[in-house]
């Protein structure tokens, strides 16, 4: 499982390194994230601009890992590509979770809201 962490702007972004976030890696995925969440701060941008594949196992880790993180904190979605995208919209997660394009446009947003 390969996640890389890096806070920047008051955000802390982990990039999800995988083609898929399946059920083969859901468990190591939560894991992961459980580890690298515990560096403090109130946005966790979760990019996934390079999973191309995300099953019923895959969403529910997503779903999973936001409900870990205490309530002030937000779990905001970078980069989904056009089918991870689809199953979000799909099964209306698109309402629970903030999207954002890139991390880019994540931490400009955060930046208004912050001023």
């Amino acid at each position: 499982m390969n996640l890389y962490a890096e806070a920047r702007a008051g955000a802390l972004i982990v990039t999800v390194d995988e083609e898929r976030l399946d059920a083969a890696i859901a468990i190591r995925f939560k894991d992961r994230m459980r580890e690298v969440t515990m560096q403090p701060s109130q946005r966790v941008l979760l990019d996934l601009s390079r999973v191309g594949f995300l099953d019923s196992s895959g969403l529910g880790a997503v779903v999973a890992v936001m409900k870990s993180l205490s309530p002030e904190r937000s779990l905001e979605l970078v980069g989904l590509t056009p089918n991870v995208e689809r199953v979000f919209r799909l099964t209306r997660m698109d309402s629970v979770f903030t999207l954002h394009p890139d991390v880019d446009a994540a931490l400009r947003k955060g930046m208004r809201h912050a001023g």
